[in-house]
């Protein structure tokens, strides 16, 4: 289902018949746990949101009909699919709470093999310890007996790789606002020694037109600066060389080569190295056979070959690459402050931040209490509490920061977190890891 004005239209004409409801339920009263419609005399007080929420998914037919049907789990009504892979789909969803738009990437556990698994872990793990603004964040994880939910941050405008496709190369100037950005997000990423294995312009969405945020950490895996990997992931058109060569290899410099042709996509709305199947692909990167249009600007091209080394110490580093002369004077966005990932209760914390503190007074006033969060802190991120506390502080961190999202037209191609269904047939027949 895609983002149209009429459909528009139709979730809000639903959001205002489910609101007058609500609006009937709590002028109900509830005194000392009774339950809500009862009359009594004694002192009367209103039902707050998260007791309207709960009342409803109890004894609403027609929640309980959306939850049989797929289209309500936990404290998302799920809307249209956005995008679907070979073991999940990813639908848009709405924070009942919040009113946040959120994508929930939905996989059939049924379909999950033991290193999938494994692989699914580990995308959740990392995610939870990333908190930089140019990064998809993940809010909660919802699990019933055949599905698994990832309920994560939500970009509107869709793929760079989409806009591209359709629209042709960036210029030099949005190129830089854009890949400044992404250098940031990285430089986070290997900061917690997380090296993502799967960059590319399909993993990188529109947040606004001049905002962009890395997502899809399927491939995502630890590794210090000193050790070195084996296993062979992500898209054959963005694999540096040694991915190719059987042998291990340092997963920061494989990110930065990957960085290199994302780069070169950018400005010239191409791919550095082109081929019909993945052995000619294979054996042009081996190569290093590429060339780089004229009309691309000196410090740009420099910038381009400087990260496309075949030998991976001769990489340009994250701390080279800002530094390079194309990229001088570009702002690079900060990490959010650490925060809790599980909201611990007032009187077991430490001092809050101003905007923790913030997220506690609009989580009171959902009625979301220290006791709530006192039973939902052994849970981490399968709880709808931590859940709508990471979205209020998500929304909060973003409002201190200034970090400003939408305003963009909805793309055609709404397969943005997950676009493997429509991948093209080269990186289908990669023997590659393929994502989820």
């Amino acid at each position: 289902m895609k983002d149209t004005p009429e459909n528009e239209k139709k979730i809000e004409e639903d959001e205002n018949k489910i609101n007058n409801k609500v609006s009937v339920d709590s002028s109900a009263t509830v005194t000392n746990g009774s339950t809500a419609g009862s009359t009594c005399s004694d002192a009367e007080v209103k039902l707050t949101p998260l007791e309207r929420l709960t009342h409803d998914l109890n004894n609403d037919p027609k929640c309980t009909k959306e939850i049989t049907l797929g289209k309500r789990i936990g404290f998302y009504r799920i809307r249209g699919e956005l995008g679907s892979g070979n073991f999940s789909q990813v639908k848009m969803g709405i924070h009942a709470l919040t009113r946040e738009k959120v994508a929930i990437k939905i996989l059939d556990k049924t379909k999950l093999d033991q290193k999938t698994q494994r692989l699914l872990s580990r995308e959740i793990a990392n995610m939870d310890k990333l908190h930089h603004p140019n990064i998809i964040r993940l809010y909660e994880v919802v699990e019933t007996l055949a599905k698994l939910h990832m309920v994560m941050e939500y970009a509107c405008g869709g793929e760079v790789f989409t806009k591209i496709s359709n629209e042709g190369k960036l210029s030099e100037a949005e190129s830089k606002l854009l890949f400044s950005q992404v250098i940031a997000a990285v430089e986070h990423m290997h900061e917690q020694n997380i090296i993502h294995r799967d960059l590319k312009a399909e993993n990188l969405f529109y947040a606004s037109p001049v905002l962009v945020k890395v997502g899809d950490f399927g491939f995502s895996t630890i590794s210090r600066p000193d050790q070195t990997l084996s296993t062979f992931c992500g898209s054959p058109p963005y694999a540096a060389p040694e991915l190719f060569k059987d042998e291990s290899y340092f997963g920061s410099y494989v990110d930065i080569w990957a960085l290199g042709i994302m780069l070169y996509f950018m400005v010239t709305g191409i791919m550095p190295f082109r081929a019909e199947t993945v052995a000619k692909l294979k054996k042009c990167i081996l190569d290093g056979s590429y060339t780089i249009p004229s009309y691309i600007s000196d410090s740009c091209q420099f910038l381009i070959r400087s990260m496309l080394k075949h030998i991976p110490h001769d990489r340009f580093t994250i701390t080279e690459i800002k530094r390079s002369e194309w990229l001088r004077d570009q702002n690079f966005p900060q990490a959010f402050e650490p925060y809790n990932l599980n909201p611990t209760p007032q009187n077991q914390s430490k001092e809050l931040s101003k905007e923790e503190s913030e997220a506690r007074q609009v989580l009171k006033d959902l009625g979301i209490t220290e006791q709530h969060l006192l039973n939902s802190n052994s849970q981490e991120s399968r709880s709808s509490i931590t859940g709508s506390y990471r979205i209020v502080l998500h929304r909060i961190q973003k409002k201190h920061s200034g970090v400003v999202e939408g305003m963009m037209e909805q793309p055609r191609d709404l397969h943005i977190y997950d676009n493997k269904k429509n991948s093209k047939k080269l990186a289908q027949h990669s023997k590659l890891c393929t994502i989820l």
